[in-house]
Formats: structure tokens, C-alpha cells, sequence
């Protein structure tokens, strides 16, 4: 399951959703990313741009990999847009299957490939100005070691 939206999220609330009763699940794994502040303490604000549609696609491909690759039982992803300051919650990525190992693999590989290939622009405010968050390198490094040999 997918969501892109402005709101905030309550990870219990979620996790009772995308779990409920079920007996099959015997692990879950879960993951929040929040924004965070700069090095010197001057980040006022994070605004999450998005192309709606488009992201939503881009993220079910995702979702649907990781499940090609891992028997799961359930997957949740949501992702906030808009202003948020530091401390928010700005992604919820939540993996649930029978064994842990699968959960714990199924989520890193999501975080890795959002964080690299979701359409999303990060604009942060400081005191020093406006200014867009550039694409990292061990970013790049670590969705690199989810590729599938030959691609």
C-alpha cells in the first residue's frame, strides 16, 4: 500500500491497520525518517516537492519489486510532502512477513531505492538562504547494492 500525502502518520495506528489480526506475519519491520536539523542547528524549515501521479507510479514499481524479491505479507509506504520543520516525520516504510529476515531485507531495499529514485525535491530554509538538497553519493553506494546482476 501507498500513500503520498501532506499529513502526518502514527506509526501504531498504521501497523495495527496493515497487520490487524493476522496470524501469518511472524515479523515487522518498520522504518520513520524525520527531518533533520543542519550540522549548525540553522535549518528552519524542509519543503517536499512531488509530481503527483508520477510519484505514486514510481513508488508502487518500487513496492512491487520488493515484493518480487521477498515473500512478504504486507508492505505500507508513506511519504509526506510539503513544509515540514525539523523533528517532523517525512516517510513511513513498514515490512511485514513471516520471518525477519525477509522483513529486514525488504525494508532497507525500499528506504535504499526511495531515497535514490522516488521523484521527490527536497527545498531547505536556514538562516544562510534557500537552497535544494543534492543527491549523496553513499546514497547512490548503498542502492547500488540492491541491483540485480546483468542490470
Amino acid at each position: 500500500m501507498i500513500r503520498v500525502q501532506a499529513e502526518d502518520f502514527d506509526l501504531g495506528a498504521e501497523m495495527d491497520a496493515l497487520t490487524g489480526s493476522r496470524k501469518d506475519i511472524g515479523a515487522v519491520v518498520n522504518f520513520i525518517g524525520k527531518v533533520r536539523d543542519l550540522d549548525d542547528g540553522a535549518l528552519s524549515a524542509m519543503t517536499l516537492e512531488h509530481y503527483p501521479g508520477m510519484t505514486e507510479k514510481m513508488l508502487a514499481d518500487i513496492e512491487a519489486q520488493a515484493n518480487t524479491r521477498w515473500e512478504l505479507q504486507e508492505t505500507l509506504i508513506i511519504h509526506r510532502y510539503g513544509r515540514l520543520e525539523p523533528g517532523e516525520q517525512i516517510v513511513l516504510v513498514i515490512t511485514a512477513s513471516a520471518h525477519r529476515q525477509s522483513a529486514f531485507e525488504a525494508c532497507a531495499f525500499l528506504m535504499d531505492w526511495l531515497k535514490t529514485k522516488a521523484p521527490f525535491w527536497k527545498l531547505e530554509e536556514s538562516d544562510k538562504g534557500r537552497s535544494w538538497v543534492e543527491a549523496k553519493q553513499a546514497d547512490n553506494d548503498a542502492a547500488d547494492r540492491w541491483q540485480e546482476p546483468g542490470s
